[in-house]
C-alpha cells in the first residue's frame, strides 16, 4: 500500500474519530513529529507542537521589554490574526522555558479570550540547548528583530562570561566584533568582567596610544 492510500485512510479516520481536544492535540503532535521526521530537515520550524500553555515558563534573562502600546498591538494582532507565530521554547524539569516569544506566551495565557480560543494549548517549537546557549539564542532572536536593551546585553555578556565563555566566543555566538564585546563588559563595570587579560591587553594598548598622543601635543608646543 503506497503512502498516498495509506493519507487517504489517515484523512478518513480522522473525519471519524472526533475525540476531545486533548486526545485531538495529541493525535495532532504526533502526526506532524512523523511529518517532520519524514521531510528531514534541519529546522524547529517543521515540528510545531501544541502543549499547555501554564507548562511554559517565562526565562529569567530576557533584555526584551515591551512597552504598553506595543503590548496592546500584539494582543489585537493575536486578536484578529490568530497565533501565527510558535514560542521558541527549551526543555525544562517543570515543562518548557520561553528562548523566544515571551510576550507571545504571555497573552496567550493572561487573555482570557486569546486562551480560550487556544484550548488551554501555546504552539512551540523546541531547541535542544544548554542555559547559556539559550541565552545567546534569545539574544539573537531579539536583535534580529531590533529590539534589545543594550544594558541588559551587557549584562548577559557577563554572564556568559562567568560560563568561561572567551571574548571570541560571545562575538561569534552574537554576531559582534571584538570591540563591541569589550564595549558591553565595560558597561557592566564588574571588575570581574574586566580581569581577563584580552580586556587588559586592550586597556593597556588603548591607554599607551594616549599617552603617546599626550606626549606628542606636549612636544609640539616647545
Amino acid at each position: 500500500m503506497g503512502i498516498d492510500e495509506l493519507l487517504s485512510m489517515l484523512e478518513r479516520a480522522l473525519e471519524d474519530e472526533k475525540g476531545d481536544l486533548d486526545r485531538r492535540v495529541a493525535v495532532y503532535n504526533q502526526i506532524v513529529a512523523m511529518a517532520s521526521a519524514y521531510l528531514d530537515l534541519p529546522h524547529p520550524v517543521t515540528c510545531p507542537q501544541l502543549v499547555p500553555v501554564d507548562r511554559v515558563h517565562g526565562n529569567e534573562y530576557n533584555p526584551n521589554k515591551v512597552a504598553p502600546p506595543e503590548m496592546r498591538l500584539l494582543t489585537l494582532s493575536i486578536e484578529k490574526d490568530g497565533m501565527t507565530m510558535p514560542v521558541v521554547v527549551a526543555d525544562d524539569k517543570n515543562g518548557w522555558v520561553v528562548v523566544d516569544g515571551f510576550h507571545r506566551r504571555r497573552v496567550a495565557k493572561a487573555k482570557a479570550h486569546i486562551r480560550q480560543s487556544l484550548g488551554g494549548y501555546l504552539p512551540i517549537v523546541r531547541l535542544n540547548k544548554s542555559l547559556e546557549d539559550r541565552i545567546t539564542s534569545t539574544v539573537r532572536h531579539n536583535m534580529a528583530r531590533g529590539a534589545h536593551q543594550v544594558e541588559l546585553t551587557a549584562k548577559l555578556v557577563t554572564l556568559l562570561r562567568r560560563h568561561n565563555w572567551t571574548n571570541e566566543r560571545i562575538g561569534k555566538e552574537l554576531g559582534m566584533d571584538p570591540d563591541e564585546v569589550l564595549r558591553l563588559k565595560q558597561m557592566q563595570g564588574l571588575a570581574e568582567a574586566f580581569s581577563d587579560r584580552e580586556f587588559s591587553r586592550a586597556w593597556d594598548v588603548d591607554a599607551q596610544a594616549k599617552a603617546v598622543g599626550q606626549k606628542k601635543r606636549s612636544d609640539s608646543r616647545l
